[in-house]
C-alpha cells in the first residue's frame, strides 16, 4: 500500500475528462488521493454534469477561481497559487498530477514545486507528474503553449501520449529517465464511454438528427474568438460550408464564444443550428455520428481521431501532428476558403487511420509508474 496520498488538480471540462479514467483506477485499486478543483470552468454544463456522467467523486476542494479577463493570466494564475498552496501545505502528498495545458496546471505543478523548494523547511519533497506531457504547438501567442512548457519542465513524471513527444522533451533537455510513453488518456475514456452514451443519450432525437447528416462545431480559443476578424471569417466560413456541403451545421456554443459574439455584435450565419453547451455523453455521441467534425479544440482533435471521424481544425497549428500524418486531421487555418476546401477534403476520405494516441490503457501505465516509487 502506498505510503502517502496523490493528488488531482484540474479546472476545465478537458482535464476531468482525461484525468477521469485514472482517478476511477485509483479509487478501484484503493489508492489514496484527493482532488482539488480550480473551479476555472464553473458552469453545470462545462463543469459539474461531467463529474455525474464519468462516475466520479467530487473534489474535496472546490476553489472557484474564476479569471476577470483573458488579459489578467497572471491574477488567474496567481489566486491558484495561493489557495493550492495552503491545501498542499496542509495535506503533503506525494505527488501532484496535472494534465495538459491550462492554467490550472499551471498552477498546480509550480505550487508543488515552489514547496519542494523548501524541503528543508517542511521535510517534503512534493513530485509533479505531467499527464499529456511534450506538446507543443511552437505559437507563443497561445496561454496554453507558455502553461504546457513551463509545466513539462518542472515534472518529475512526464507520460508522453506518443514516442513523438518523447523526442521533443529530451531535445529541450529533459532526462529521459522522467520520461514515460504511455498512449493519451483519452483514448481510455472514450472507450469506456462510447457505449454509455449509445445507450443513454438522445441528442439526436432531441436535435432532430441522423447519423451523418450534420458537421459537429466547436470554438472557445482565445486566438480565435477574442478577434474580431477571425470570429467573423470563422462565422462566414461556417454559411459557405453548410452550403457546399449540403449538411446541417449543429454548433455546441462555449459561454467564452457567446460572451464574445454579443461583445463584438456578430451575427451567427442563418441555418446553423446553435445548441446549448451538453454533457460528455451527450457530445461523445453527436461526434460518434457527424459527418464531419469542425474544431479548435486539442481534445476534440483526439476524440475525432479516435472515433475515426474526420477532423478539420480552425487553426495555423497543432499540437497533435499525429492527427494530420494519419489523416484524421486537416489543419485548415481561419481563412474561408481554406476551410471549406479542407471539409470537402476531409468528407470524402477514407476513414482506416491506426489511431496514434494508444490502446486505451495509458492510466494503468501511469498509475504504476507512479506506485513505483511511492514506497
Amino acid at each position: 500500500m502506498p505510503k502517502r496520498k496523490l493528488c488531482f488538480v484540474y479546472g476545465t471540462r478537458p482535464e476531468i475528462i482525461k484525468l477521469s479514467p485514472v482517478i476511477k483506477l485509483c479509487r478501484k485499486s484503493k489508492i489514496p488521493f484527493f482532488c482539488i478543483h480550480t473551479g476555472q470552468h464553473w458552469s453545470y454544463q462545462l463543469d459539474r454534469i461531467f463529474f455525474k456522467e464519468l462516475s466520479l467523486p467530487a473534489p474535496q476542494y472546490r476553489l472557484r477561481i474564476k479569471s476577470k479577463a483573458p488579459f489578467r493570466q497572471g491574477d488567474h494564475t496567481g489566486r491558484m497559487l495561493i489557495a493550492i498552496e495552503d491545501i498542499m501545505l496542509k495535506e503533503m502528498p506525494y505527488c501532484v498530477i496535472v494534465q495538459g495545458d491550462t492554467n490550472s496546471a499551471l498552477a498546480g505543478a509550480l505550487t508543488a514545486e515552489k514547496i519542494s523548494t523548501t524541503e528543508s523547511y517542511t521535510g517534503f519533497h512534493i513530485k509533479v507528474a505531467h499527464v499529456e506531457a511534450g506538446l507543443r504547438s511552437y505559437d507563443r501567442t497561445m496561454p496554453e503553449e507558455t502553461n504546457r512548457f513551463i509545466a513539462d519542465h518542472l515534472s518529475d513524471f512526464l507520460f508522453v501520449p506518443t514516442a513523438k513527444e518523447g523526442k521533443i522533451l529530451r531535445k529541450e533537455g529533459v532526462p529521459g529517465s522522467r520520461i514515460y510513453k504511455t498512449g493519451n488518456t483519452i483514448v481510455d475514456t472514450v472507450k469506456q464511454c462510447v457505449a454509455v452514451a449509445e445507450k443513454e443519450s438522445l441528442i439526436l432525437d432531441k436535435l432532430g438528427l441522423s447519423k451523418g447528416s450534420y458537421v459537429l462545431l466547436t470554438l472557445h480559443r482565445q486566438e480565435n474568438v477574442d478577434s474580431k476578424k477571425t470570429f467573423q471569417n470563422i462565422l462566414k466560413s461556417l454559411k459557405e460550408v453548410k452550403s457546399a456541403l449540403k449538411l446541417q451545421v449543429i454548433f455546441p456554443m462555449h459561454p467564452r464564444t457567446a460572451k464574445m459574439l454579443a461583445r463584438f455584435k456578430l451575427k451567427i450565419p442563418r441555418d446553423i443550428k446553435v445548441v446549448n453547451p451538453m454533457g460528455f455523453l451527450d457530445f461523445l455521441w453527436l461526434e460518434t455520428n457527424a459527418a464531419l467534425v469542425m474544431t479548435d479544440s486539442g481534445g476534440v482533435q483526439e476524440e475525432a481521431c479516435t472515433l475515426r471521424i474526420g477532423c478539420v481544425t480552425l487553426r495555423d497549428n497543432t499540437e497533435r501532428p499525429e492527427t494530420v500524418e494519419v489523416g484524421s486531421n486537416i489543419i485548415a487555418g481561419t481563412n474561408p476558403v481554406n476551410i471549406v476546401k479542407a471539409c470537402k477534403k476531409m468528407l470524402k476520405s477514407r476513414k482506416k487511420w491506426r489511431n496514434p494516441l494508444g490502446d486505451g490503457k495509458a492510466s494503468e501505465r501511469i498509475l504504476k509508474v507512479l506506485m513505483k516509487y511511492n514506497r
